[in-house]
């Protein structure tokens, strides 16, 4: 190949990346202001706890002396994807969200570790300024993960575990011992987030695609643009070291829900074979139709497993 002819290539390698930083700057899109999401998303002043250094935002609802529901959301979601469950729940038990470090109003942890342990230890340390001894966690993808990782690191502290469509497993795209890659585009993160991008992401999570109402995109794209969260998103992706948890599962014994989606697609339903070999007291209820947030697509279906689970013993 003659030099020229060489060269051209190369240029012509680079003209697509090139294309895509011109459009990025034309799609700059600017975090929104602290202030502005708190008249959105903050229910009351109170809300903001100071826990293990950092302002975690928590929601408490329920009776104080009911048993204790701690609901934790996935990667990019906040404590409002549980609304619809909540509401149902806090008849009879007290139910905790909040947003986990890196996302929502909780925004950036400053320690800048976004590990799952950091997760355990601020999980602790809530329960313990909260005085709550033994909670029942359910937890989605990325919080599912942090909830059987706070089962085994502290099995007197959990009574049951809900978990749906939990994260830990490899699968397509995510092997062990490898950090994720980052794609250019997933770097532009921090600085473009057009809706129509955004809605393109989450239609996997959905088994109906339009179950994703407007109102849903603009609560999730309201709250990856608090002060910082993009780059926190970008930094917990690149803090991630998948290791094979089936050993690590095997010694949990806390009862499990394993409560999936047959139309997931974001962590695919043959990962719950994985956590059934692993787990010796887990059971799996499959929602027929539904994708990797049931709780939002088809909130009275989804849930009625729960609630039949905890009803033998509710706390």
């Amino acid at each position: 190949m003659r030099p020229r002819t060489r060269r051209w290539l190369q240029a012509a390698a680079v003209l697509p990346a090139l294309a895509l930083i011109a459009t990025a700057g034309w799609l700059y899109t600017p975090d929104k202001p602290a202030a502005d999401l708190d008249t959105l998303y903050l229910r009351a002043p109170t809300d903001m706890r100071l826990i293990d250094g950092l302002h975690l935002h928590v929601r408490d609802t329920g009776p104080r002396d009911a048993p204790a529901l701690i609901l934790l959301h996935g990667f990019g979601a906040s404590l409002q994807t549980w609304d619809a469950w909540a509401g149902r729940l806090e008849a009879h038990y007290r139910v905790i969200r909040y947003d986990l470090p890196g996302f929502g109003l909780t925004g950036t942890d400053p320690t800048g570790d976004y590990t799952d342990a950091r997760g355990v230890r601020v999980l602790l340390a809530l329960m313990d300024q909260m005085r709550i001894g033994r909670a029942t966690l359910i937890g989605n993808s990325l919080g599912g993960k942090i909830a059987w990782n706070f089962a085994l690191d502290h099995p007197d502290r959990v009574d049951r575990l809900v978990l749906i469509s939990p994260d830990g497993f490899a699968s397509p795209g995510f092997e062990y011992g490898k950090k994720a890659e980052l794609s250019l585009v997933m770097r532009l993160l921090p600085y473009v987030m057009p809706r129509s991008m955004l809605r393109q992401s989450l239609l996997p999570a959905y088994g109906d695609p339009t179950r994703l109402t407007d109102a849903t995109l603009t609560r999730y794209r309201d709250l990856m643009l608090a002060p910082g969260v993009r780059r926190a998103m970008l930094a917990r992706m690149q803090q991630v070291m998948l290791a094979d948890p089936a050993p690590l599962l095997a010694r949990i014994h806390a009862p499990t829900l394993l409560l999936w989606g047959d139309r997931d697609g974001m962590i695919p339903i043959a990962n719950a074979r994985d956590y059934l070999r692993a787990m010796p007291d887990a059971t799996l209820v499959t929602l027929p139709g539904l994708g990797h947030v049931p709780f939002e697509e088809a909130p009275d279906r989804s849930l009625a497993p729960v609630l039949e689970f905890l009803a033998p013993h509710p706390a």
